[in-house]
């Protein structure tokens, strides 16, 4: 498995990620499948300009054009306006318990950690979405409580969920 940033040419790992029921059951339901072209456009320009790190996870060398989910680290301010550094990953049905998650998750904090401007690193997974939650307990992750986030324009009920890679990462 390797990390690579995100492409123009990613629309249909996007689609596939973002459109479909069983990928976005704990995210709300599936997006509409218009706008996902500039949804990806607008995240290849986050990370041309250094504001985020949007990397897809492919299976390496043997296949570098399989997608098998992303991972993301980005900075945000909270509704109080403080700002916070959030991550989020997905990995699509086909690949799932296999581990790549937690690794994709592991290496971006990792980076985070050498790169050193990320901060202390939030994570929210659905209060229900059992791998997601043990992926951050499984790293060093502190469990803050229960809280309500928006994604997409839509409140979802979310385990909130720090760590410091530079000091907590197990």
């Amino acid at each position: 498995m390797r990390l690579r940033d995100v492409e123009l040419g990613d629309v249909s790992a996007y689609v596939r990620m973002r459109c479909d029921p069983v990928m976005m059951a704990e995210l709300g339901g599936p997006l509409p499948r218009e706008g996902i072209e500039g949804k990806v456009a607008r995240d290849v320009q986050a990370v041309a300009a250094g504001d985020a790190w949007i990397k897809m996870i492919v299976l390496g060398e043997a296949a570098p054009e399989v997608v098998a989910g992303s991972v993301a680290l980005w900075s945000h301010d909270e509704d109080d306006g403080e700002p916070i550094t959030e991550i989020g990953w997905m990995v699509l049905p086909e690949f799932q318990g296999r581990g790549l998650g937690k690794r994709a998750v592991r290496t971006l904090l990792e980076l985070a950690r050498h790169d050193g401007r990320w901060g202390l690193v939030h994570a929210f997974p659905a209060t229900t979405n059992s791998p997601s939650n043990g992926i951050c307990r499984s790293l060093g992750f502190s469990f803050a409580g229960e809280r309500d986030v928006t994604f997409a324009g839509r409140v979802l009920r979310s385990n909130h969920w720090v760590i410091n890679p530079a000091t907590d990462l197990t």
